[in-house]
């Protein structure tokens, strides 16, 4: 059943609404927070107007309530908008004005009849704007939230790249704190790798690894176990003198699993389980630029 209140704030929205929405668009570009870079006036004009209609619709249904079946358009149009203007990189106050800035042209019209209900018709609107905009910012948090959990997801992917030092040999260097959630994306990444590639030995360096605790050994150790059910062996290289010692401290048990303190060394290892070697030849080769250089030296010299 439509209210007072209501019946007040649909009267202003039906009357004259082009202007209405022209003072809505002139006081959201006129606010502090209005980002230039990051919208324009049309854009604005356009989403105005959408809401504006999905407002009207909303408040003809005579309830002031939001969360309510009559608002859900309006909640839908905030959802889209709250979440666009949080991967935009907007702030929660940069997007809230989008509803704040409509209370000065909705106040100055239902201030003009002069009627005795005014300031209560005032407070009803006042309420439910003010509610609206809460609501933006809630979804706004959420937007962000999830957008912080998808960078989160990506930076776990880029820092535990697995790379191919030779056919057979796969490494994988970590970067920062091992804890469970990135755990599990070392483990998911370096099996599927070992998979794609038939690698038998793969090697995890923990040089950029800036401490080792229990829980950082058992995730090693767990990781190492998954690697050797897929048939490729594991070893370890970055152990650091500390790293020793605290390991030793520890009392943590690293089995049968194989530690260098370099990347190199564990490498050197592997080629030899693969009965491969690296020699040193005889005279390094010379490189084209330097033959072309001797070369035109001798024409200059007449001796070609």
């Amino acid at each position: 059943m439509a209210t007072d209140a209501s019946v007040s704030l649909n009267e202003v929205l039906q009357k004259d609404e082009g202007t209405l929405i022209q003072n809505w668009v002139d006081a959201q570009v006129n606010a502090p927070t209005f980002r230039a870079d990051r919208t324009s006036r049309q854009e604005l004009m356009d989403q105005s107007r959408r809401f504006m209609t999905l407002l009207r619709e909303a408040v003809r249904s005579g309830e002031l309530d939001i969360m309510g079946h009559g608002w859900t358009g309006v909640r839908q149009m905030l959802d889209d908008l709250s979440v666009a203007r949080a991967q935009q990189g907007f702030s929660p106050s940069e997007t809230a004005t989008f509803i704040f800035a409509l209370k000065q042209p909705i106040f100055d019209r239902l201030q003009g009849g002069g009627s005795s209900e005014a300031p209560r018709r005032l407070w009803s609107t006042n309420t439910l704007l003010d509610r609206l905009g809460l609501y933006t910012t809630e979804v706004f948090q959420r937007g962000r939230e999830q957008v912080i959990v998808r960078q989160q997801q990506e930076l776990m992917e880029l820092s535990t790249p697995v790379v191919t030092l030779w056919d057979g040999v796969l490494a994988l260097p970590l970067i920062g704190t091992l804890d469970s959630a990135r755990t599990q994306v070392v483990m998911e990444n370096l099996l599927q790798r070992i998979v794609d590639s038939g690698a038998a030995i793969a090697i995890i360096d923990i040089t950029g690894v800036p401490t080792v605790d229990t829980v950082t050994a058992q995730h090693l150790l767990k990781t190492v176990a998954a690697a050797r059910l897929m048939g490729a062996d594991c070893i370890i290289s970055g152990i650091r003198p500390q790293i020793a010692q605290t390991i030793v401290h520890l009392g943590v048990e690293l089995g049968s699993v194989v530690t260098k303190s370099t990347l190199a060394d564990a490498f050197a290892i592997a080629l030899k389980r693969l009965g491969l070697a690296v020699q040193k030849q005889s005279s390094a080769p010379r490189r084209r630029d330097e033959e072309g250089t001797d070369a035109r030296a001798a024409a200059d010299r007449g001796e070609v």
